[in-house]
Protein backbone atom coordinates (compact mmCIF):
# COMPACT_ATOMS: atom_id res chain seq x y z
CA UNK A 1 0.00 0.00 0.00
CA UNK A 2 0.64 3.62 -0.78
CA UNK A 3 1.88 5.40 2.23
CA UNK A 4 3.72 8.75 3.52
CA UNK A 5 6.72 8.98 5.32
CA UNK A 6 4.95 9.81 8.35
CA UNK A 7 2.37 7.24 8.10
CA UNK A 8 5.32 4.57 7.47
CA UNK A 9 7.01 5.53 11.20
CA UNK A 10 3.70 4.66 12.94
CA UNK A 11 2.75 1.52 11.10
CA UNK A 12 6.09 0.48 11.87
CA UNK A 13 6.45 1.41 15.52
CA UNK A 14 2.84 -0.36 15.82
CA UNK A 15 4.50 -3.73 14.15
CA UNK A 16 7.32 -3.35 16.65
CA UNK A 17 5.00 -3.50 20.00
CA UNK A 18 5.65 0.41 20.69
CA UNK A 19 2.75 1.46 22.49
CA UNK A 20 4.28 5.19 24.49
CA UNK A 21 6.65 7.82 22.65
CA UNK A 22 7.71 10.77 24.83
CA UNK A 23 8.58 13.89 22.78
CA UNK A 24 8.73 17.36 21.48
CA UNK A 25 7.35 18.71 18.63
CA UNK A 26 8.73 21.36 16.18
CA UNK A 27 8.61 22.57 12.34
CA UNK A 28 11.19 19.64 11.43
CA UNK A 29 9.07 16.99 12.84
CA UNK A 30 5.68 18.48 12.49
CA UNK A 31 4.80 16.06 9.30
CA UNK A 32 5.50 13.42 11.50
CA UNK A 33 3.28 14.83 14.56
CA UNK A 34 -0.04 15.92 12.64
CA UNK A 35 -0.30 12.17 11.60
CA UNK A 36 -0.73 10.95 14.92
CA UNK A 37 -3.67 11.36 15.86
CA UNK A 38 -4.75 8.59 12.40
CA UNK A 39 -2.81 6.05 14.88
CA UNK A 40 -4.61 6.45 17.95
CA UNK A 41 -2.52 3.04 19.42
CA UNK A 42 0.84 5.71 19.88
CA UNK A 43 0.36 7.22 23.03
CA UNK A 44 2.12 10.18 22.70
CA UNK A 45 3.32 11.98 26.18
CA UNK A 46 4.39 15.46 25.64
CA UNK A 47 7.81 16.14 27.64
CA UNK A 48 8.54 19.85 28.64
CA UNK A 49 12.21 19.60 27.12
CA UNK A 50 13.68 16.84 24.73
CA UNK A 51 16.09 15.85 28.00
CA UNK A 52 12.88 14.48 29.27
CA UNK A 53 11.69 12.64 26.44
CA UNK A 54 15.30 10.39 26.37
CA UNK A 55 15.78 9.67 30.15
CA UNK A 56 11.58 9.15 30.25
CA UNK A 57 11.90 6.57 27.10
CA UNK A 58 15.43 5.21 29.42
CA UNK A 59 13.31 4.47 32.34
CA UNK A 60 10.58 3.05 30.52
CA UNK A 61 13.03 0.62 28.54
CA UNK A 62 14.78 -0.30 31.82
CA UNK A 63 11.51 -1.12 33.60
CA UNK A 64 9.57 -2.89 31.14
CA UNK A 65 12.51 -4.54 29.05
CA UNK A 66 11.33 -2.96 25.86
CA UNK A 67 12.75 -0.02 24.13
CA UNK A 68 11.68 3.12 24.96
CA UNK A 69 11.18 5.32 22.05
CA UNK A 70 11.75 9.43 21.48
CA UNK A 71 10.92 11.87 19.14
CA UNK A 72 12.24 15.67 18.66
CA UNK A 73 13.05 18.06 15.99
CA UNK A 74 15.88 18.98 14.15
CA UNK A 75 19.00 21.36 15.37
CA UNK A 76 18.40 22.24 19.64
CA UNK A 77 15.51 19.75 20.07
CA UNK A 78 18.09 16.69 18.95
CA UNK A 79 20.86 18.78 20.84
CA UNK A 80 18.78 18.30 23.62
CA UNK A 81 18.13 14.36 23.50
CA UNK A 82 22.09 13.96 23.66
CA UNK A 83 22.60 13.56 27.29
CA UNK A 84 19.74 11.00 27.54
CA UNK A 85 21.30 9.04 24.54
CA UNK A 86 24.85 9.54 26.17
CA UNK A 87 23.18 8.00 29.48
CA UNK A 88 21.59 4.86 27.15
CA UNK A 89 24.98 4.20 25.65
CA UNK A 90 26.99 4.04 28.91
CA UNK A 91 24.20 1.83 30.65
CA UNK A 92 23.90 -0.25 27.26
CA UNK A 93 19.49 0.45 27.40
CA UNK A 94 18.03 -0.06 24.58
CA UNK A 95 16.13 3.27 22.97
CA UNK A 96 14.79 4.43 19.51
CA UNK A 97 15.38 7.90 18.70
CA UNK A 98 13.46 9.43 16.22
CA UNK A 99 14.65 13.28 14.87
CA UNK A 100 13.33 15.30 12.64
CA UNK A 101 15.69 17.14 9.74
CA UNK A 102 15.93 20.20 7.40
CA UNK A 103 14.96 19.30 4.28
CA UNK A 104 17.04 17.24 1.66
CA UNK A 105 17.75 20.30 -0.27
CA UNK A 106 18.81 22.29 2.24
CA UNK A 107 21.58 19.84 3.91
CA UNK A 108 24.56 21.14 4.26
CA UNK A 109 23.36 25.13 4.00
CA UNK A 110 23.29 26.03 7.73
CA UNK A 111 19.44 25.85 7.28
CA UNK A 112 17.37 27.06 10.23
CA UNK A 113 17.62 24.99 13.35
CA UNK A 114 19.94 22.63 10.95
CA UNK A 115 22.39 20.30 12.65
CA UNK A 116 24.57 17.28 12.40
CA UNK A 117 22.51 15.34 14.18
CA UNK A 118 23.93 11.94 12.97
CA UNK A 119 27.38 13.21 13.22
CA UNK A 120 26.92 14.70 16.95
CA UNK A 121 25.79 11.11 18.33
CA UNK A 122 27.57 8.99 16.13
CA UNK A 123 30.13 8.73 19.54
CA UNK A 124 27.07 8.38 21.66
CA UNK A 125 24.75 5.33 19.39
CA UNK A 126 25.11 1.87 19.09
CA UNK A 127 24.21 2.73 15.34
CA UNK A 128 22.86 6.02 13.79
CA UNK A 129 20.39 6.81 10.37
CA UNK A 130 20.14 9.17 8.38
CA UNK A 131 17.14 8.19 6.07
CA UNK A 132 16.85 10.21 2.64
CA UNK A 133 13.97 7.96 1.08
CA UNK A 134 10.74 7.22 2.76
CA UNK A 135 11.02 3.68 1.13
CA UNK A 136 14.08 3.10 3.16
CA UNK A 137 11.74 3.97 6.38
CA UNK A 138 10.21 0.41 6.91
CA UNK A 139 13.61 -1.34 6.80
CA UNK A 140 15.22 1.19 8.70
CA UNK A 141 12.50 0.80 11.25
CA UNK A 142 13.31 -2.65 11.73
CA UNK A 143 16.71 -2.64 11.78
CA UNK A 144 16.95 -0.32 14.19
CA UNK A 145 14.68 -1.88 16.82
CA UNK A 146 16.67 -4.93 16.06
CA UNK A 147 20.04 -3.66 16.81
CA UNK A 148 18.81 -1.79 19.53
CA UNK A 149 17.51 -4.83 21.63
CA UNK A 150 20.03 -7.64 20.61
CA UNK A 151 23.81 -8.79 21.68
CA UNK A 152 24.36 -5.48 23.96
CA UNK A 153 21.26 -3.26 24.23
CA UNK A 154 21.83 0.34 23.15
CA UNK A 155 20.23 3.76 22.09
CA UNK A 156 19.55 3.81 18.24
CA UNK A 157 18.97 7.30 16.37
CA UNK A 158 16.88 7.91 12.95
CA UNK A 159 17.22 10.84 11.75
CA UNK A 160 14.64 11.68 9.00
CA UNK A 161 14.42 15.00 6.65
CA UNK A 162 11.24 16.76 6.77
CA UNK A 163 10.67 16.25 3.21
CA UNK A 164 11.06 12.45 3.21
CA UNK A 165 8.07 12.28 5.99
CA UNK A 166 5.85 13.54 3.68
CA UNK A 167 7.14 11.75 0.54
CA UNK A 168 4.77 8.63 -0.78
CA UNK A 169 6.08 5.68 -1.54
CA UNK A 170 5.13 1.63 -1.72
CA UNK A 171 5.08 0.31 2.52
CA UNK A 172 6.91 -3.00 2.68
CA UNK A 173 7.72 -3.92 5.94
CA UNK A 174 10.25 -6.59 6.24
CA UNK A 175 9.36 -10.31 8.10
CA UNK A 176 13.11 -10.77 8.39
CA UNK A 177 16.20 -8.89 9.15
CA UNK A 178 19.65 -9.73 7.33
CA UNK A 179 22.71 -7.90 9.07
CA UNK A 180 25.86 -9.87 8.11
CA UNK A 181 28.38 -7.93 9.67
CA UNK A 182 25.95 -7.67 12.64
CA UNK A 183 26.08 -11.33 14.34
CA UNK A 184 26.08 -11.21 18.20
CA UNK A 185 27.23 -14.46 20.17
CA UNK A 186 24.29 -16.00 21.74
CA UNK A 187 25.56 -19.74 23.37
CA UNK A 188 28.59 -19.49 24.61
CA UNK A 189 31.59 -21.71 23.64
CA UNK A 190 31.01 -25.18 25.36
CA UNK A 191 34.46 -26.29 26.51
CA UNK A 192 34.98 -22.33 28.16
CA UNK A 193 31.65 -23.74 29.70
CA UNK A 194 33.09 -26.28 30.95
CA UNK A 195 36.21 -25.13 32.15
CA UNK A 196 34.23 -22.52 34.34
CA UNK A 197 32.33 -25.62 36.20
CA UNK A 198 35.77 -27.18 36.34
CA UNK A 199 37.29 -23.88 38.67
CA UNK A 200 33.63 -23.30 40.10
CA UNK A 201 34.04 -27.41 41.37
CA UNK A 202 37.60 -26.42 42.72
CA UNK A 203 36.97 -23.31 44.55
CA UNK A 204 36.99 -23.07 48.28
CA UNK A 205 35.76 -18.95 48.20
CA UNK A 206 33.68 -18.59 45.37
CA UNK A 207 31.70 -15.19 44.99
CA UNK A 208 29.15 -14.03 42.18
CA UNK A 209 29.14 -10.48 40.74
CA UNK A 210 26.04 -9.99 39.00
CA UNK A 211 26.12 -6.53 36.97
CA UNK A 212 23.02 -4.59 34.15
CA UNK A 213 23.50 -7.95 31.89
CA UNK A 214 21.70 -10.04 34.28
CA UNK A 215 18.67 -7.83 34.21
CA UNK A 216 18.96 -7.74 30.43
CA UNK A 217 19.11 -10.60 29.62
CA UNK A 218 16.35 -11.77 32.58
CA UNK A 219 18.52 -13.92 34.32
CA UNK A 220 17.10 -14.17 37.65
CA UNK A 221 16.58 -17.47 37.93
CA UNK A 222 19.63 -19.05 36.31
CA UNK A 223 21.94 -16.69 38.80
CA UNK A 224 19.48 -17.79 41.97
CA UNK A 225 19.90 -21.77 40.78
CA UNK A 226 23.72 -21.24 40.47
CA UNK A 227 24.08 -19.26 43.79
CA UNK A 228 21.65 -21.96 45.88
CA UNK A 229 23.37 -25.25 43.64
CA UNK A 230 26.89 -24.41 44.59
CA UNK A 231 25.77 -22.19 47.66
CA UNK A 232 27.61 -18.92 46.34
CA UNK A 233 27.47 -15.43 47.81
CA UNK A 234 25.76 -13.02 45.17
CA UNK A 235 27.59 -9.71 45.02
CA UNK A 236 25.81 -6.79 42.28
CA UNK A 237 27.47 -3.69 41.10
CA UNK A 238 25.21 -0.60 41.25
CA UNK A 239 23.33 -1.18 38.10
CA UNK A 240 23.35 -5.11 39.11
CA UNK A 241 20.61 -4.30 41.81
CA UNK A 242 17.68 -5.95 41.32
CA UNK A 243 19.13 -8.72 39.28
CA UNK A 244 19.16 -11.34 42.37
CA UNK A 245 16.68 -10.62 45.60
CA UNK A 246 18.67 -8.46 48.69
CA UNK A 247 16.59 -10.75 51.33
CA UNK A 248 18.15 -13.93 50.53
CA UNK A 249 20.59 -15.45 52.67
CA UNK A 250 23.26 -15.63 50.24
CA UNK A 251 23.00 -11.57 49.22
CA UNK A 252 25.98 -9.40 50.10
CA UNK A 253 25.07 -5.96 48.55
CA UNK A 254 27.34 -3.77 46.69
CA UNK A 255 30.75 -3.59 46.25
CA UNK A 256 33.13 -0.63 45.29
CA UNK A 257 33.44 3.16 45.46
CA UNK A 258 30.63 3.44 47.77
CA UNK A 259 29.43 -0.05 48.50
CA UNK A 260 29.07 -2.10 51.38
CA UNK A 261 33.03 -2.88 53.00
CA UNK A 262 31.58 -6.62 53.26
CA UNK A 263 31.31 -7.05 49.78
CA UNK A 264 34.32 -5.48 48.83
CA UNK A 265 36.41 -7.17 51.59
CA UNK A 266 34.65 -10.82 50.04
CA UNK A 267 36.09 -10.05 46.34
CA UNK A 268 39.20 -9.03 47.90
CA UNK A 269 39.39 -12.13 49.58
CA UNK A 270 37.95 -14.57 46.98
CA UNK A 271 39.74 -17.77 45.47
CA UNK A 272 37.36 -17.27 42.66
CA UNK A 273 35.12 -14.22 41.34
CA UNK A 274 32.36 -15.06 38.63
CA UNK A 275 31.49 -11.85 36.76
CA UNK A 276 27.98 -11.86 35.06
CA UNK A 277 26.91 -9.56 32.32
CA UNK A 278 29.58 -6.39 33.93
CA UNK A 279 32.46 -4.39 32.70
CA UNK A 280 34.42 -4.00 35.80
CA UNK A 281 34.02 -0.27 36.06
CA UNK A 282 36.63 1.53 37.72
CA UNK A 283 34.16 2.45 40.40
CA UNK A 284 34.26 -1.55 41.43
CA UNK A 285 37.80 -2.07 40.86
CA UNK A 286 39.49 1.21 42.10
CA UNK A 287 43.09 0.46 41.35
CA UNK A 288 42.98 -2.26 38.31
CA UNK A 289 46.13 -3.43 39.35
CA UNK A 290 45.35 -4.38 42.70
CA UNK A 291 41.57 -5.53 42.20
CA UNK A 292 40.98 -9.15 44.01
CA UNK A 293 44.35 -10.47 42.65
CA UNK A 294 44.03 -13.83 44.56
CA UNK A 295 41.17 -15.06 42.77
CA UNK A 296 40.71 -16.54 39.07
CA UNK A 297 38.60 -14.59 37.05
CA UNK A 298 35.28 -16.14 34.99
CA UNK A 299 33.72 -13.45 32.88
CA UNK A 300 30.68 -13.78 30.80
CA UNK A 301 29.59 -11.20 28.64
CA UNK A 302 27.83 -11.00 25.44
CA UNK A 303 30.06 -8.11 24.50
CA UNK A 304 33.41 -9.66 23.33
CA UNK A 305 34.92 -6.10 23.96
CA UNK A 306 34.46 -6.32 27.32
CA UNK A 307 36.28 -9.22 27.95
CA UNK A 308 39.95 -8.58 28.91
CA UNK A 309 39.22 -5.00 28.48
CA UNK A 310 39.32 -3.65 32.20
CA UNK A 311 40.53 -6.95 34.05
CA UNK A 312 42.59 -10.23 32.84
CA UNK A 313 40.34 -12.97 33.19
CA UNK A 314 41.11 -16.99 33.08
CA UNK A 315 37.79 -18.18 31.98
CA UNK A 316 35.97 -15.77 28.73
CA UNK A 317 33.07 -16.53 27.74
CA UNK A 318 30.75 -14.44 25.56
CA UNK A 319 27.45 -15.17 24.79
CA UNK A 320 23.92 -14.08 26.14
CA UNK A 321 23.81 -14.92 30.02
CA UNK A 322 20.90 -16.24 30.40
CA UNK A 323 21.99 -18.59 27.74
CA UNK A 324 24.97 -19.50 29.29
CA UNK A 325 23.94 -19.75 32.81
CA UNK A 326 21.47 -22.35 31.72
CA UNK A 327 24.38 -24.59 30.41
CA UNK A 328 26.60 -23.75 33.03
CA UNK A 329 24.28 -24.83 35.72
CA UNK A 330 23.62 -28.39 34.49
CA UNK A 331 27.67 -28.62 34.42
CA UNK A 332 27.94 -27.41 37.79
CA UNK A 333 27.73 -29.70 40.54
CA UNK A 334 26.07 -28.96 43.76
CA UNK A 335 28.18 -27.77 46.51
CA UNK A 336 28.43 -26.15 50.08
CA UNK A 337 30.95 -23.20 51.16
CA UNK A 338 29.83 -23.31 55.12
CA UNK A 339 32.96 -22.19 56.37
CA UNK A 340 33.44 -19.28 53.20
CA UNK A 341 29.51 -18.63 54.16
CA UNK A 342 30.14 -17.92 57.93
CA UNK A 343 33.47 -15.99 56.99
CA UNK A 344 31.54 -13.46 55.23
CA UNK A 345 28.37 -13.23 57.80
CA UNK A 346 31.58 -12.64 60.42
CA UNK A 347 32.63 -9.82 57.83
CA UNK A 348 29.34 -8.48 57.98
CA UNK A 349 29.32 -8.48 61.89
CA UNK A 350 32.85 -6.79 61.68
CA UNK A 351 31.80 -4.08 59.56
CA UNK A 352 28.48 -3.15 59.75
CA UNK A 353 28.64 -0.54 56.65
CA UNK A 354 24.78 -0.34 56.93
CA UNK A 355 24.15 0.65 60.17
CA UNK A 356 22.25 3.86 60.99
CA UNK A 357 23.89 5.81 63.69
CA UNK A 358 20.74 6.65 66.66
CA UNK A 359 20.09 10.24 66.94
CA UNK A 360 17.15 12.43 66.58
CA UNK A 361 18.52 14.17 63.35
CA UNK A 362 17.08 13.65 60.38
CA UNK A 363 19.45 11.34 58.18
CA UNK A 364 18.70 10.47 54.41
CA UNK A 365 20.10 6.80 55.73
CA UNK A 366 16.77 6.83 57.63
CA UNK A 367 14.38 8.22 55.29
CA UNK A 368 15.52 5.45 52.58
CA UNK A 369 14.97 2.96 55.45
CA UNK A 370 11.72 4.16 56.25
CA UNK A 371 10.55 3.94 52.42
CA UNK A 372 11.76 0.26 51.95
CA UNK A 373 10.02 -0.68 54.82
CA UNK A 374 6.52 1.20 53.94
CA UNK A 375 6.89 -0.57 50.71
CA UNK A 376 8.53 -3.80 51.52
CA UNK A 377 11.81 -3.24 49.40
CA UNK A 378 8.89 -4.16 46.15
CA UNK A 379 8.72 -0.32 44.79
CA UNK A 380 10.64 1.05 41.79
CA UNK A 381 12.69 3.05 43.05
CA UNK A 382 14.90 5.69 40.49
CA UNK A 383 17.66 8.14 41.45
CA UNK A 384 20.04 11.02 40.23
CA UNK A 385 23.02 11.08 40.72
CA UNK A 386 25.02 11.97 43.64
CA UNK A 387 25.02 11.27 47.70
CA UNK A 388 21.11 10.20 47.38
CA UNK A 389 21.86 7.51 44.53
CA UNK A 390 24.89 5.41 47.12
CA UNK A 391 21.97 6.11 49.82
CA UNK A 392 19.37 4.57 47.88
CA UNK A 393 21.65 1.93 46.69
CA UNK A 394 22.55 0.75 50.03
CA UNK A 395 19.79 0.93 52.67
CA UNK A 396 16.93 -0.12 50.34
CA UNK A 397 15.92 -3.72 50.22
CA UNK A 398 15.60 -4.55 46.69
CA UNK A 399 13.80 -7.91 46.52
CA UNK A 400 11.52 -7.73 42.73
CA UNK A 401 13.54 -7.94 39.41
CA UNK A 402 13.95 -4.37 37.57
CA UNK A 403 13.53 -2.26 40.71
CA UNK A 404 16.16 -0.15 41.15
CA UNK A 405 16.74 2.63 38.14
CA UNK A 406 19.75 4.80 37.95
CA UNK A 407 21.68 6.62 35.57
CA UNK A 408 24.98 4.52 36.68
CA UNK A 409 27.95 4.97 33.66
CA UNK A 410 27.08 8.75 32.67
CA UNK A 411 25.86 10.07 36.17
CA UNK A 412 23.27 12.13 34.39
CA UNK A 413 21.76 14.41 37.13
CA UNK A 414 18.05 15.40 36.23
CA UNK A 415 17.56 11.50 35.43
CA UNK A 416 15.82 11.63 38.69
CA UNK A 417 12.21 13.27 37.69
CA UNK A 418 12.01 11.90 33.86
CA UNK A 419 13.67 8.62 34.66
CA UNK A 420 10.39 8.24 37.27
CA UNK A 421 8.27 9.11 34.75
CA UNK A 422 9.14 6.71 31.98
CA UNK A 423 9.35 3.81 34.59
CA UNK A 424 5.96 4.86 35.99
CA UNK A 425 4.44 4.44 32.44
CA UNK A 426 6.09 1.41 31.89
CA UNK A 427 4.74 -0.46 35.42
CA UNK A 428 1.26 1.53 36.21
CA UNK A 429 0.42 -1.18 38.70
CA UNK A 430 3.60 -0.73 40.68
CA UNK A 431 4.54 2.37 42.97
CA UNK A 432 7.35 4.28 42.02
CA UNK A 433 9.72 6.64 44.02
CA UNK A 434 11.82 9.23 42.74
CA UNK A 435 14.66 9.34 44.97
CA UNK A 436 16.13 12.85 44.45
CA UNK A 437 18.90 15.29 45.01
CA UNK A 438 17.94 18.87 45.29
CA UNK A 439 20.52 19.97 42.67
CA UNK A 440 19.48 17.07 40.20
CA UNK A 441 15.63 17.93 40.67
CA UNK A 442 15.92 21.37 39.81
CA UNK A 443 17.35 20.10 36.77
CA UNK A 444 14.49 18.34 34.79
CA UNK A 445 11.85 19.85 37.42
CA UNK A 446 9.86 20.80 34.41
CA UNK A 447 8.50 17.36 34.17
CA UNK A 448 6.43 17.60 37.15
CA UNK A 449 4.31 19.57 34.68
CA UNK A 450 3.87 15.95 32.53
CA UNK A 451 3.24 14.28 35.35
CA UNK A 452 0.56 15.96 36.51
CA UNK A 453 -0.91 16.37 32.73
CA UNK A 454 -0.58 12.43 32.31
CA UNK A 455 -1.83 11.46 36.01
CA UNK A 456 1.12 8.98 36.49
CA UNK A 457 1.72 8.92 40.09
CA UNK A 458 5.26 9.23 40.70
CA UNK A 459 6.14 9.65 44.71
CA UNK A 460 9.06 12.10 45.33
CA UNK A 461 11.75 12.39 48.10
CA UNK A 462 14.06 14.93 48.09
CA UNK A 463 17.00 14.50 50.15
CA UNK A 464 17.67 18.53 50.46
CA UNK A 465 20.59 19.25 51.99
CA UNK A 466 21.09 22.88 50.35
CA UNK A 467 23.93 21.82 48.55
CA UNK A 468 25.61 19.21 45.99
CA UNK A 469 26.09 16.77 48.72
CA UNK A 470 28.58 14.91 46.48
CA UNK A 471 30.80 17.44 45.21
CA UNK A 472 30.40 18.70 48.94
CA UNK A 473 32.14 15.57 50.38
CA UNK A 474 34.76 15.27 48.41
CA UNK A 475 35.69 19.20 48.72
CA UNK A 476 35.64 18.11 52.63
CA UNK A 477 38.15 15.11 51.85
CA UNK A 478 40.25 15.93 49.19
CA UNK A 479 40.42 20.08 49.44
CA UNK A 480 39.98 20.51 53.21
CA UNK A 481 36.74 21.59 52.95
CA UNK A 482 36.81 24.58 50.65
CA UNK A 483 33.73 24.31 49.32
CA UNK A 484 33.40 26.19 45.84
CA UNK A 485 30.10 27.03 43.86
CA UNK A 486 28.98 23.84 46.29
CA UNK A 487 26.19 25.32 48.25
CA UNK A 488 22.34 26.84 47.67
CA UNK A 489 21.89 29.61 49.31
CA UNK A 490 18.14 30.16 47.66
CA UNK A 491 16.76 26.69 46.85
CA UNK A 492 12.58 27.23 46.07
CA UNK A 493 10.30 26.04 48.20
CA UNK A 494 9.28 22.69 46.94
CA UNK A 495 6.36 22.42 48.54
CA UNK A 496 5.03 25.35 47.05
CA UNK A 497 6.43 24.44 43.47
CA UNK A 498 4.98 20.91 44.07
CA UNK A 499 1.15 22.89 44.66
CA UNK A 500 1.84 25.09 42.15
CA UNK A 501 1.83 21.99 39.39
CA UNK A 502 -0.76 20.49 41.04
CA UNK A 503 0.98 17.65 43.54
CA UNK A 504 0.82 16.92 46.93
CA UNK A 505 3.48 18.86 48.42
CA UNK A 506 4.94 17.76 52.38
CA UNK A 507 7.93 19.19 54.05
CA UNK A 508 9.58 16.79 56.83
CA UNK A 509 12.41 18.40 58.80
CA UNK A 510 11.88 15.74 61.82
CA UNK A 511 12.59 12.42 62.37
CA UNK A 512 9.12 11.46 63.87
CA UNK A 513 7.38 13.13 60.65
CA UNK A 514 9.09 9.87 58.38
CA UNK A 515 6.83 7.23 58.22
CA UNK A 516 3.72 9.60 58.25
CA UNK A 517 4.59 11.29 55.49
CA UNK A 518 5.48 8.47 52.97
CA UNK A 519 2.22 6.49 54.28
CA UNK A 520 0.28 9.57 53.02
CA UNK A 521 2.77 10.30 49.87
CA UNK A 522 1.39 6.30 48.67
CA UNK A 523 -1.84 6.58 49.77
CA UNK A 524 -2.14 10.00 47.25
CA UNK A 525 -3.67 9.11 44.27
CA UNK A 526 -1.15 11.17 41.76
CA UNK A 527 2.32 12.50 41.68
CA UNK A 528 3.19 13.64 45.67
CA UNK A 529 6.54 15.30 46.82
CA UNK A 530 8.32 15.48 50.37
CA UNK A 531 11.23 17.60 51.18
CA UNK A 532 13.08 15.96 53.67
CA UNK A 533 14.83 18.64 54.96
CA UNK A 534 18.63 16.56 56.00
CA UNK A 535 21.90 17.56 57.43
CA UNK A 536 24.25 19.28 55.27
CA UNK A 537 27.09 17.98 55.95
CA UNK A 538 26.38 14.08 56.29
CA UNK A 539 28.41 11.85 54.39
CA UNK A 540 28.39 8.72 52.40
CA UNK A 541 30.28 5.61 53.86
CA UNK A 542 31.96 3.54 53.58
CA UNK A 543 33.95 5.04 50.77
CA UNK A 544 37.51 3.32 48.88
CA UNK A 545 38.76 6.67 47.04
CA UNK A 546 39.02 7.10 43.52
CA UNK A 547 41.63 4.63 41.85
CA UNK A 548 42.73 3.38 45.37
CA UNK A 549 41.93 -0.38 46.92
CA UNK A 550 40.02 -1.78 49.86
CA UNK A 551 42.64 -0.95 51.95
CA UNK A 552 42.33 2.41 51.57
CA UNK A 553 38.45 2.23 52.10
CA UNK A 554 36.74 4.79 55.18
CA UNK A 555 34.33 3.17 56.73
CA UNK A 556 33.46 5.76 59.22
CA UNK A 557 34.07 9.59 59.01
CA UNK A 558 37.72 9.87 59.12
CA UNK A 559 38.42 11.87 56.18
CA UNK A 560 42.15 12.79 57.74
CA UNK A 561 42.78 9.00 55.99
CA UNK A 562 42.83 10.50 52.63
CA UNK A 563 45.06 14.04 52.94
Amino acid sequence: MKLNGSQMICESLIREGVDVIFGLPGGAILPLYQTLPEYPKLRHILVRHEQGAAHAADGYARVSGKPGVAWATSGPGATNLVTGIATAQMDSIPIVVIVGQVSRASIGSDAFQETDTTGITLPVTKHNYLVMSASEIPQIIKEAFYIANTGRPGPVLIDIPKDVQTEIAEFKYPSEIDLPGYKPTLEGNGAQIKRAAKLIKESQRPVILAGHGAIFSNAYDEIRELAEKAQIPVITTLLGISSFPEDHVLSVGMPGMHGMAYASLAIEEADLLIALGMRFDDRITGKPSAFSVNSKKIHVDIDPSEIGKNIKVDVPIVGDLKRVLAKLNLEVDPNTHVEWIQHIEELKRDHPSMNIRATEKLLPQYIINQISEATEGKAIVVTGVGQHQMWAAQHYVYTEPRSFVTSGGSGAMGYEVPGAMGAQVADPGRVVWSIAGDGGFQMTMAELATLVENKIPVKFAIINNQCLGMVRQWQEFFYDKDYVATMYTNNPDFVKLAEAFGMLGLRVSDKTQVRSAIEEAISYEGPALIDFMVEEEENVFPMIPAGQTVQDMIEENQPEKVR
